[in-house]
C-alpha cells in the first residue's frame, strides 16, 4: 500500500512538472523555400555494342580486330583510357533455324563498351568513326555534370535562404519579426537527368540535333530543384 501511494505521488509530481514546462517558441511560422537551376551536362555516358561479322570474301572479322579498330578510333578523339570501360562480353550463335539451314555452328562474340564523352560535338565525332558492320547497338545511358554535387549543395542553401526571405515578408505583413529557425527539414530533391536506353546510330544523332553538316548543339539540360520546409520562431 505504501509503495502504491508513493508511485501515485511520483506520477502526480511528474505531471505537475510537465504542465509547468514553458514552450520556448509559442509563436512560429512554417514556410517552404525553393531553388532550381538547369545545367548542360559535361559527362555523357554512351554504351556501344560491337559484334563479329562476316565480311564478303574474307570470312569472319574477329572481335580482337573490331576491338582494336574501335579503341584506336576512340583514342583519336582525345578520350582518355580511364573514360573507356568494358560493360559486357559474351558470345552468340545467332538464329538456331538459320544456323541449321546453313549448316554452320559458329560463335559470334560481342563486346560492349561504356564511353564517357563531354559534349555533343564529341558524340558526333564518335558516331562518325564507328564501324557500321560491327556496331550492333549504340545508346546514351545517362548524363551528368562534373560539378553536380557542388550545384546540389548550393541549391539547398539557396532554398533555405528563400524560405527565410518568405517568412520575413509574411510575418512583416502582420507586424511580426522572424527569429531563429526551430526546425529545418531535409530538402526534397527533383533531379531530372537525360536517359535514352535504346537508340541506333542515326537515332542518337537525330536526338542530339546533329545533322551531318550542322554544328552539334548542347545536350538536353539537367534540371535540379530543391524544396525545403523550415519552421521559424516569431518575435
Amino acid at each position: 500500500m505504501k509503495i502504491y501511494v508513493a508511485a501515485m505521488m511520483l506520477l502526480m509530481g511528474l505531471s505537475s512538472k510537465a504542465q509547468n514546462v514553458i514552450n520556448p517558441f509559442p509563436k512560429t511560422i512554417t514556410v517552404t523555400g525553393s531553388a532550381e537551376m538547369e545545367v548542360t551536362p559535361d559527362e555523357i555516358y554512351v554504351q556501344v555494342t560491337l559484334k563479329e561479322y562476316e565480311k564478303k570474301g574474307s570470312g569472319k572479322v574477329s572481335i580482337e580486330k573490331i576491338k582494336s579498330d574501335f579503341l584506336t578510333a576512340i583514342k583519336s578523339l582525345g578520350i582518355a583510357d580511364s573514360n573507356i570501360t568494358i560493360a559486357q562480353y559474351d558470345g552468340l550463335n545467332g538464329n538456331p533455324w538459320l544456323r541449321k539451314k546453313s549448316k554452320k555452328d559458329e560463335l559470334y562474340a560481342s563486346l560492349s563498351y561504356q564511353v564517357k564523352i563531354k559534349d555533343g560535338r564529341q558524340l558526333d565525332e564518335l558516331v562518325n568513326r564507328l564501324d557500321d558492320n560491327a556496331t550492333q547497338n549504340f545508346f546514351i545511358q545517362r548524363t551528368a555534370h562534373s560539378q553536380l554535387e557542388a550545384y546540389k549543395k548550393n541549391l539547398k542553401m539557396a532554398a533555405i535562404k528563400a524560405a527565410k526571405e518568405k517568412a520575413s515578408y509574411l510575418a512583416g505583413a502582420i507586424g511580426e519579426k522572424v527569429g531563429v529557425a526551430v526546425t529545418i527539414n531535409e530538402p526534397m530533391e527533383y533531379y531530372v537527368p537525360y536517359y535514352n536506353m535504346r537508340a541506333s546510330n542515326m537515332m542518337v544523332k537525330q536526338e542530339a540535333g546533329m545533322a551531318d553538316d550542322a554544328a552539334a548543339p548542347d545536350f538536353k539540360k539537367i534540371k535540379l530543384k530543391y524544396d525545403v520546409t523550415v519552421v521559424f520562431a516569431l518575435m
